[in-house]
């Protein structure tokens, strides 16, 4: 708990700290109860009622928002606000993780969010507490379908960041396999910090027939090789050394018996930018593409685009500062700065629907290192036995609460 002194709090660095670790029991307690019951998309039932189960304990008035979607403000109704997001959805994966807590039903928390959910309980339960000395407000944002790229797009259609209006945002992403201390921060750099992403799906018709008389038939199998190899060759051919991004065909299905021309095939991929412009060049290149070559082996091949998102924008004034309270809240020696990675490692991995909140108010993604390959966990999110040490819990909470705090205390005026 955080100590009085004369009625009011004492905020320092070191009451956050030592609140968080109060709750460490608690945070892996419900870390435990998500990653059981992990669940997709926007069918989050269980999820949702647990959540809002936390949030009733601690005397935190809920709203639901958009499909699945829960809003919560702690704090003073004048003063600025301050959102805090953590995704709660999981991934249809098998989990092969050999965890007691594994979950049995064929989804799996492989990317974290189990954590980032049991990381802002556990803010939240903070900020409840010093409540009265918040100059402003924080508004807690549990949501839905990050995987799919679609749950911020909803919960902002449905009105997150109004009633009341946000004025600056922050979410906190733990990093498995890293090769950073667990309990690492990783600050970002100012701009660009995660791709902007779409999904997409080719299908391609033929005519099926008698494997014995392909003449017959239009076989949409081979169009659909050839697509996947011209797009691949878009990427060889038609971006430069400087153009961040990258296609992946990661579905390929067509057919199902060995003697039979197939009616259809259908490829299934994704596409990543760091560029907004290049993206949309990449969309219209891979419909173009598609097209051609599907008439060209005179099948029609269609392309449509699925959900998506921007990219990623810090804010470099809340970079700045959510590094200088991370550095007073951990020091020195649990802080590090994306820029002294090299681009090549902070220009990649996966895209981040929080991109859409950073397109209206400013706005940090931080990063936590949540276990070290030689200390057993090797395997990097979405694989089926990747594992997160538990241990940072309590420092994804303490950051967010100090954060949000010392930002309204900044920004009171």
């Amino acid at each position: 708990m955080l100590r009085k002194s004369d009625g009011i709090y004492n905020m320092t660095p070191t009451d956050f700290l030592k609140s968080a670790q109060a709750l460490e029991g608690e945070l892996i307690e419900n870390r435990r109860w998500l990653h059981a019951h992990a669940e997709t998309e926007f069918d989050l039932t269980e999820t949702t009622a647990f959540v809002k189960e936390r949030l009733e304990e601690i005397c935190c008035e809920y709203t639901d928002c958009g499909k699945c979607g829960i809003s919560a403000v702690i704090g003073k109704p004048e003063g600025k606000t301050f959102l805090l997001r953590a995704d709660m959805d999981a991934l249809p994966i098998n989990e092969e993780s050999g965890l007691d807590f594994s979950c049995q039903q064929g989804k799996m928390h492989a990317c974290g969010h189990d954590m980032h959910t049991a990381m802002l309980l556990g803010a939240a339960k903070i900020l409840k507490q010093c409540e009265n000395e918040l100059a402003g407000k924080v508004k807690l944002m549990f949501q839905p379908a990050e995987e799919t790229l679609s749950g911020a797009k909803n919960m902002i259609e449905n009105g997150i960041l109004k009633n009341p209006s946000v004025d600056g945002a922050m979410m906190l992403h733990v990093m498995a396999g890293f090769p950073l201390k667990a309990g690492t921060v990783i600050i970002p750099e100012a701009g660009v910090g995660a791709p902007a992403a779409d999904y997409f799906t080719i299908n391609v018709q033929g005519k099926g027939c008698h494997g014995s008389t392909p003449h017959l038939g239009i076989d949409p199998i081979t169009a659909a090789a050839h697509i996947l190899i011209a797009l691949q060759e878009f990427s060889a051919r038609e971006m430069g050394v400087t153009d961040e991004g990258i296609i992946t065909i990661g579905s390929f299905q067509g057919g199902s018996a060995g003697n039979v021309i197939a009616d259809t095939a259908v490829l299934q991929g994704t596409l990543r930018a760091f560029d907004d412009n290049l993206r949309q060049n990449m969309k219209k290149r891979i419909a173009e593409i598609a097209e051609s070559v599907g008439n060209a082996f005179r099948t029609k091949a269609c392309v449509s685009f699925g959900s998506g998102c921007p990219t990623l924008e810090n804010n470099g004034d809340l970079v700045e500062f959510t590094e200088k309270t991370a550095r007073d809240l951990l020091g020195d020696g649990l802080v590090v700065n994306a820029s002294s990675f090299g681009s090549e490692n902070t220009h990649k991995g996966g895209s981040e629907d929080f991109s859409y909140i950073t397109k209206e108010v400013p706005s940090v993604m931080v990063a936590l290192a949540s276990g070290e390959p030689e200390k057993g966990y090797k395997y990097h999110q979405h694989h089926p036995k990747v594992s997160f040490d538990e241990s940072v819990l309590k420092i994804g909470s303490a950051l967010m609460a100090f954060n949000a705090f010392e930002w309204l205390k900044e920004n009171k005026n």
